[in-house]
Order: structure tokens, then sequence, then C-alpha cells
């Protein structure tokens, strides 16, 4: 362990110097890190120097050295990911790469998505550097790469960026952890070009997509075909979206994944199993005693295990937890379990520090913190039943894990402890072991006969579903609220620790009063009279939230793009992160799909009083939206101001114009309207039109945006909601100076995110979010 992290030879000359304090003063470090707006120097590390030598004499200072350490770490792995950065001259351009296809490439409803670890690259027929993983699409049917293959392919790249919202899953961050720096798709001017099959080498993409092919080759039709193939090669994007809901609302999504539960479980098998088998001659425990021979089986077993995951960050991090804890058996030493895990945190950490950007890394050390916290008889109690047991660990996890997964993910599986309590055994014991003989049995026997373990395994599966749905389909399966505050994150973990002390703490029920603040935390709400405007950030498209004092109104869902929708990846997430439970208004401008792509997913998600559009036909309940239209809510007027004539096309001009009026500032949303509806609107409502806030017509296209409606609406901001890059070169530069021609401040999506407008006593004042949230792996994108 001294080799594996710097300077832990210092913490084993004295048991005064405790490895717990290290571990988590080096997370901290790296946490500090992460939060950082800019990437600090390295010159930061001068100062390990002399923390090093007051280390060596102080054990008080092994707390400040190891924060330090954290801090440079992070500093020196996160820079040269940084580094491997796809140059702004060539971002856009055609390039011709060569490399080889990593993972299992994904099918989409447009063609494929894979990853590419290129190896050469020429630009303008001159080699240039590109980033060695990209993220590639393909349109092209007749494309189809296997893992393992070369291909020369014509590329588009851009860098890595993503939206940016209150709530939103950070893409950009998934895509930096996962040391994928350009993203881009393939250009079918030039044929895409095979040069080598890759079947000369063993390549272990190759065979985990060989695997998946031929258990879906036995299991034909199936519904469970996907969750068996993602328990052997753990490629789980063969679930259906319902199965996916299903595991979601009863916590047990973490079961269809190779990690830390599988792999031990699989480590933990072999070790008795080797053990027991090397004890059976006799004389073999004379070199090696059975329990170190298990450890190593076990180890051995769970590389390959993790292997057939691709060993993807989470394996990884499962198996150097798994071989710090068969330490102790390989060393010959007891190690209290508190210690193991701190030197597990430290070796995860040291191999990967941005590993504390995945949910996983904190469920994982947080779930087994928790066993290891109950799993002794003073806790769970001596002489109980099995059955009373794991249930007692089922609900100490969902207990511990309860603050932590309300800041992750806003919400919380309330039939998770009872779900779990059936599926883990069912899982663990018998699918994953049917699942794992029947792929150990396709080298050896006929595929017909290895068939027979995969379908016993989809057939336990389909039995534990008529458990699982019926509990995923209770109206109270899930609890969702706003993320609660940093300090109520603080005491409520405080209580949930408290509450799981053993029996006999004094007051162990305060636990539970420490609890509250998790679940009173409440979003701030605007007062009567004003109203907070948010623009919000999903590409090429236009989604908009309104919010009065007890009203909410949302303009527009977003584009759909294949199975992915902005109504459900960033409209519900903001809503929720605001604390909205229902959505009193919900326009939908037009049919495009950039604005009615996800308004399916938001009327699944909440209740909506009044959906109103152009194209009501298109929406299940929805009323046309007319001119003239006029509401009241808390002081604040609402104006639909178009279309004033339905045209025969139902095209751009025919969207819903939405005027918002307060006492405090007025905010106009035009949707995609071109210069015959502007010149309509001056005409029906003149003066009426004058606004402080717009959101550029047509995304700023060169089709709106008239020097008359500029003139006629005279807005302080205009906001350009746009896509990075986006192939309509939206918004228009003529269109763009035009605004800045009569001083009006501009802002676009790409370079802010989520802009988010207040209009109160105080002015109108707005943020935005990338700017107020910026991280140091964030793209660097100017207006």
């Amino acid at each position: 362990m001294a080799d594996i992290v710097p300077g832990a030879e210092i913490i084993f000359q004295t048991r005064r110097k405790p490895i717990r304090a290290a571990a988590l003063a080096f997370l901290g470090g790296i946490l500090l890190v992460q939060q950082l707006p800019e990437l600090p120097s390295l010159w930061w590390g001068l100062a390990l120097l002399p923390l090093l030598w007051l280390g060596m004499h102080r054990s008080w200072w092994i707390f400040p050295l190891f924060f330090v350490a954290g801090v440079v770490w992070a500093i020196f792995r996160a820079g040269l990911i940084l580094q491997d950065s796809l140059p702004l001259t060539i971002e856009g351009q055609d390039i011709i790469v060569v490399g080889r296809i990593a993972d299992i490439p994904q099918k989409t409803e447009f063609g494929q998505r894979f990853k590419l670890v290129v190896t050469q690259a020429e630009f303008d027929r001159k080699p240039v550097y590109v980033p060695r993983q990209i993220l590639l699409t393909s349109r092209d049917v007749t494309f189809q790469p296997r893992a393992g293959e070369i291909w020369r392919l014509l590329v588009r790249l851009n860098r890595p960026h993503a939206y940016q919202n209150p709530g939103g899953f950070d893409y950009e961050a998934h895509l930096f952890r996962n040391r994928i720096r350009a993203k881009g798709y393939v250009r079918d001017d030039i044929a895409p070009q095979r040069l080598d099959d890759g079947t000369a080498w063993l390549d272990i993409d190759r065979l985990r997509q060989n695997l998946g092919d031929r258990i879906r080759a036995q299991l034909p039709d199936n519904p469970y075909s996907g969750i068996v193939v993602a328990l052997v090669n753990g490629d789980s994007r063969g679930l259906s979206a319902e199965q996916w809901q299903t595991l979601r609302r009863t916590g047990t999504i973490h079961l269809v994944a190779i990690s830390g539960l599988h792999i031990s479980l699989v480590g933990g098998i072999v070790f008795f199993i080797g053990r027991r088998l090397w004890a059976l001659a006799g004389k073999t425990v004379l070199r090696i005693p059975a329990p170190v021979f298990g450890a190593m089986a076990a180890l051995l077993a769970a590389c390959v295990y993790a292997a057939l995951a691709g060993f993807v960050i989470p394996t990884q991090r499962a198996l150097i937890m798994l071989a710090v804890a068969m330490s102790g058996i390989l060393l010959r030493r007891r190690f209290a379990h508190s210690r193991l895990l701190a030197f597990a945190l430290l070796a995860v950490l040291v191999y990967d520090p941005l590993s504390i950007m995945a949910a996983g890394f904190w469920l994982s050390f947080a779930a087994v913190a928790v066993i290891l916290l109950v799993l002794n008889r003073d806790r769970i109690g001596a002489g109980q039943n099995l059955v009373y047991k794991w249930g007692y660990i089922q609900w100490a996890i969902a207990l511990g894990m309860l603050p932590l997964m309300l800041v992750m993910f806003q919400q919380v599986s309330v039939v998770a402890p009872l779900a779990n309590l059936v599926a883990v055994p069912v899982f663990d014991l018998v699918t994953v072991p049917l699942c794992l003989a029947g792929a150990l049995s396709l080298g050896v026997l006929p595929d017909a006969v290895a068939g027979i373990f995969f379908h016993v395994a989809a057939e336990v599966l389909r039995l534990l579903w008529k458990v699982l749905a019926p509990l995923s389909e209770l109206p109270f399966s899930q609890w969702s609220q706003p993320a609660p505050a940093w300090w109520a994150l603080l005491i409520g973990t405080g209580g949930a620790v408290l509450l799981l002390a053993p029996r006999g703490w004094p007051a162990r029920w305060i636990g539970g009063i420490f609890l509250l603040p998790l679940f009173m935390a409440r979003p701030l709400a605007p007062a009567m009279g004003e109203t907070w405007f948010t623009l919000l950030d999903v590409g090429q498209g236009l989604a908009a939230v309104v919010r009065t004092h007890g009203h909410v109104l949302v303009f527009d869902a977003g584009p759909r793009l294949g199975a992915f929708d902005t109504g459900a990846a960033v409209v519900e997430p903001y809503l929720r992160a605001n604390g909205v439970r229902r959505i009193d208004t919900l326009i939908i401008s037009h049919g495009d799909n950039d604005h009615i792509g996800g308004a399916e997913s938001i009327l699944r998600a909440l209740p909506v009083g009044v959906v109103l559009s152009s194209v009501p036909d298109k929406l299940p309940a929805a009323t046309l939206c007319q001119s003239g239209h006029t509401w009241n809510w808390d002081e604040v007027e609402f104006t639909m101001m178009n279309p004033i004539t339905i045209g025969s096309s139902r095209a751009n001009n025919d969207s819903c114009v939405l005027q918002i009026r307060s006492q405090y500032g007025i905010v106009l949303l035009p949707a995609d309207i071109e210069a015959r509806a502007e010149r309509q609107l001056i005409a029906r409502w003149g003066a009426r039109l004058r606004s402080d806030v717009l959101v550029a017509p047509h995304h700023g296209s060169k089709t709106s945006s008239t020097p008359e409606f500029i003139d006629a609406v005279a807005p302080r901001f205009v906001l350009f909601p746009v896509g990075y890059r986006n192939r309509h070169r939206h918004p228009n530069v003529t269109v763009v100076r035009r605004y800045m021609e009569r001083g009006v401040h501009w802002r676009d999506s790409p370079s802010s995110g989520a802009l988010e407008f207040s209009l109160d006593a105080d002015g109108i004042n707005y943020s935005a979010y990338r700017e107020r949230h910026r991280r140091y792996w964030y793209a660097n994108n100017a207006p």
C-alpha cells in the first residue's frame, strides 16, 4: 500500500497517525478542485515538501499533508485530460481519422453511436492532432462497425459541449470523466473503409459483443434478454424504457450493472470454492495456505468478470475495493473494517481521482460503510433469524443512503427496502450465477445447451418482475423533492448515523428529528407581482419557464432526438429542482420538433392544468391559442398576441406568441414567427409590443427580427436559444449586428446555459447558469 499511495509510508510508522483521517483529507482536496471554475497551477505542489517534513514529526500534520496531496493529484490528472483537447482550428472541419472501435457500438433510431480510439488523423492532407478518444455517430444504415475493428473515416468533430441547466445532468462532466475529448459524426462524402477486422488479436470488447449477440440469439423476442446480456457483458443498452422505469422507481437499478455488488459476489463464491478445493489435496496448503489461494483465485475471477464489462470505471473501482479487502488475507494480517475501507478509498482516488464525479463512487462507498456499521451482533441482535437480519440491512442501507439520494437525484424510492429484500437474493443467488454459467457453457457446449441457462434466468426475471412492476406502479413508490441545502445534508447525515447507532446508545430517536431538515427545505418563490423567467438551455430548440407567486407556465418543450428528449432531460429536472409539482399552463407554440419534441414527457411527468397550442390536434386535451386571450396570475398579466389568423400551412408564422407583463418588466416570447407575422403583430398591437426581455424570433434566423420589429419591441435584452455550432448557423450575424446597433444586450444558450431573469422591485436582473456554476472542464465559449 505504501507503493500505491504517495506518502503512505508515513502513516504506517505509528498507530497514532490514522489512515482514516488521511483518506478523508485526500478526498477533501480532490473535492475542492472539482468545485473550481479554473484549474490551479501545479506550483501548489511545492507546499507538499514542508508538509511532508512536518508530517514525519507531528502526526496531526497528516491531515493538511494529504489534503494538499489530494489537491495536487487532482490538478495533475485533470490537467493531463485537458491537454488532450481538439484544436480550435479544426473544430467543425472535415477530418480523416484512423482508429479502433472501442466498446460495443450502440444502435440508435438513426444509426450507430460508437467510441473510437484514434491512431492517426489528417486535415487538408496534413497530419493533425485529435484527442485519443472520440465519440461518433453515423446515420448510414449500411455502416455496421463492430468492436475491435480498425476503420478509416471522414468525420466532423466538435469539442464536448452539452446543456447546462439547474437540476440537469452534466453531460460535459460525464464526457470529461470518461476521457472523451471530442464528439462528432461520420460524413458520407467518403465511404467508411474497414482496414482490419480485429480478429488477429484478442480484443475484449469484440469478445463482449460476440457474447451478447450469441445470448440474444438464444433469447429471440424475449423481453428480458437485455437484462441477461447486461449481467454477462455489462452492456445494459438493451433494456426497455419501461424496465429502466421499474428499476428506478423500486431502487433496484444497481442490480443490472456489473459493479461492486456482483463483482464481490463472484469473488466471494470463487474464494470459498477455491479455498475448499485447494485444501482437499492436503499437501498443497503447506506451500500456499488455502485462504491465500482462495483470495488469489477470487481476484482472478473478479478481473475476468470486470473484463466482460469492458473494465469500465465502476468495475475498476470495485476491483480495487475487492483487492484491498483481500489484502488482509494475502498479507495474513487482521485489519479493522474501517481501516480497510479507508485504504480502499485512498487506492481508488489515487488510481482515478475523477471517480468522485460519478454518483456510483459515493453510493458504493456509502453502502459499504453502512453495512460495516450495522453488521455486528450489537446492532442487529444476536439470535435473530436470517430474514430479519437481511431486512434490517436493507432498511439500514435505505436510511444511510437517504441524504445522498436526495442531494444527487432529488428523489428516493420509498419501496426500495422491500424491493431489494426480494430482488438482491434473486439476482445474486440465482440470476447472476445462471447467466455466468451460461456464458461459460458457450465456450464448451453447443449454444442450444448453453441457452438453457439463459432461458431459466429470463424466466426467473419474469417472475421477479411480477413483484417489482406492481411496486413501481404504487403512487407513493417514489418521493421527489428539491435538493436539500448543504447544511441540511450535514444535519441529516448525522441523524442517519445516530439512528443506526448500536443498541443502548442514548437518545437515538433524536436522529429522526435531525432528518427533518432534509424534507423541510423549500426553494424560494416570487413574491406577489414578481416574475421569474428562465430560458432553458435545450440546444437548437426552445423551452422556457415562467413563475409567479403561485403559478407556473411552461412555454415549449425543446426537441426530441430519438429516445432522448429535453422535456424529460431538461424541463422536468428543472421544475423538480425548483419544487414545482404542477404546471398550470403548458403552451406549445407550434408543431416543429424543436418546440414540441419534449411535450409528451412533460405531460407524463407532471399534472398540467391547461394546454394551449397552434397545433392542438397534436397534443391531448389541448385548445387553440388565439390572439387577444388574456389572463392574470398574482398581479401579472399574460397576453396571447398570435396567431392573429391561422394560415393553411400552420407553419412558423402561426406560432403562439406570449407576452408577460408585470409592474417590474415585460417579457415577449415570439417563438418561430418570421417577417410576415412580425408585420402583423406591429399592425395589431403597435406600442403594446414594447418589452424589456425578448427571446429572438426563430432563434435569430435571417428570416426574422426585422428592423421594424426590433424598433417596435425596443428590448433591453435579447436571448438567442440556439445549439452549439448548429447547422443553421443561428443566430445570423446580420441579425446580431442589428440588435447591437440598437444597444440591445444579447446572450445565447451555448455560452450562457440556462438564463434566469428576475423581474422585481430591484429591477431586471439575470444570471447565466454556465457562468454561475462554471467548472474547469466546461468549454470556454464566448457569445
